[in-house]
């Protein structure tokens, strides 16, 4: 959600200050869906520039004696040229060429130089900017080749009576304004486009954490539910088989799967709280290795026997490292009791200078089609430990039984999972 703000917002801010909506540019350049379409027409733009147009030809008329007085004839060209403004996001090429025709009839029919040329400017930019540039350049053109004919040819038969041809010193100066819009829409043109490819990026970047965050938030989930709901499996199977025989040790087989799915009922809410409140830090510690003995006490209540071996001196770890750990030999025990015959497992916790070595051991033929698990299980403890830049070897002993071996650097280690 807060990326989506970003984006509609304009992305961050820039380094030197400044509001956010700078580096996206103008609203009205922005506008546009996937068809090439806006969002509506750019009204307040578009009279704000009919407005201006119409008072400043008035100004400029009272300026330029010598040419044809300000009528409605040619209000209504200036007028239908700011009009069509409405129109230049969705059709930039009609819009560019009209404009440029209007304004090479106002200036053909004696009318005064002035703001006219702002509506041909804004006309082509408009085009540039939209990835029409021939046709600017096209539009710009007409109206340069003409005004050349209309200034140095034609204007014996135009009005102003006893017009006389424009001097190339003026000529000059619309090529000044030519060459100006042309560089202001191609600058233009060139930023939107790295502020496209901006956007694009960001998007991309959004959508790759979504991706991350929502394949972390899986794998948690898993663990959580696969190993509790295993617990949960096997006394109830108890329970069941032992509910007319002996009521006190299904009444023990039922208090454990009560305790097992409140528990798994409370990590799943703090793995969601997460969801929940973004940004924010989690209310209870992600579990560690310091949860050890719970491991090892729920295996006992389904039947498994699991020694604990600990090996160098205990250091804290990284959280992401240490809930890392957690997960993998509580992963690794599940697997024990949903796939493998054997009752007894072995846990080895070695703290070495730079890496935490992990060995889960079982002595038991598989039961189903592996040993050692399959599906999610294996490739979660995977995905861990390559989070942490660790190694996961998983496979048979020689002796019989299966193997879990988990490397996990301790040093320059990432937090993606904290």
């Amino acid at each position: 959600m807060d990326e989506q703000r970003e984006h509609r917002r304009g992305g961050p801010p820039l380094p030197w200050g400044g509001p956010p909506a700078w580096r996206q540019g103008p609203p009205w350049w922005n506008r546009r869906d996937d068809a090439g379409d806006v969002s509506r027409l750019p009204w307040l733009t578009t009279l704000a520039i009919t407005v201006f147009v119409q008072v400043g030809s008035k100004y400029a008329a009272e300026g330029q004696l010598d040419r044809q007085d300000l009528d409605v004839w040619a209000r209504l060209l200036l007028l239908a040229g700011t009009l069509s403004l409405l129109l230049r996001h969705r059709h930039p090429v009609p819009v560019a060429y009209f404009t440029a025709g209007t304004a090479l009839v106002y200036l053909g029919a004696g009318y005064a130089y002035g703001p006219v040329l702002i509506t041909v400017a804004v006309g082509c930019f408009a085009a540039v900017v939209s990835g029409h540039r021939r046709a600017a350049w096209g539009a710009v053109g007409m109206l340069w080749a003409g005004h050349l004919l209309v200034a140095h040819w034609l204007y014996r038969w135009l009005p102003p009576d006893g017009d006389n041809a424009r001097t190339w010193g003026e000529e000059t100066v619309v090529a000044v304004w030519v060459v100006a819009i042309i560089a202001v829409s191609e600058l233009a043109r060139v930023r939107r486009e790295q502020w496209m490819k901006e956007r694009a990026e960001r998007a991309q970047a959004a959508k790759r954490r979504a991706d991350e965050e929502r394949l972390r938030m899986a794998r948690e989930l898993h663990d959580v539910l696969a190993h509790s709901i295993s617990v949960i499996n096997v006394q109830a199977g108890v329970g069941l088989a032992l509910l007319d025989s002996d009521p006190e040790q299904a009444r023990t087989a039922l208090t454990t799967i009560k305790a097992a799915s409140k528990e798994a009922l409370g990590e799943v809410r703090q793995v969601l709280d997460t969801l929940r409140t973004p940004g924010e830090a989690p209310r209870a510690p992600a579990p560690g290795l310091d949860r050890l003995p719970e491991l090892v006490q729920q295996a006992a209540s389904t039947g498994l026997t699991v020694e604990v071996d600990t090996q160098g001196t205990g250091k804290k770890l990284a959280p992401g490292v240490d809930l890392a750990a957690f997960r993998i030999v509580q992963e690794a025990l599940t697997n024990v009791v949903r796939h493998s015959g054997s009752r007894h497992a072995r846990v080895l916790v070695r703290y070495e200078a730079a890496a935490l070595t992990l060995r889960v051991d079982d002595d038991g033929p598989a039961t189903g089609a592996d040993a050692g698990g399959s599906g999610n299980g294996l490739a979660g403890m995977r995905e861990r430990a390559a989070a942490l830049n660790g190694t996961i070897e998983a496979g048979s002993r020689p002796d019989g039984g299966f193997r879990v071996t988990a490397v996990l650097p301790t040093r320059s280690a990432p937090q993606e999972d904290q």
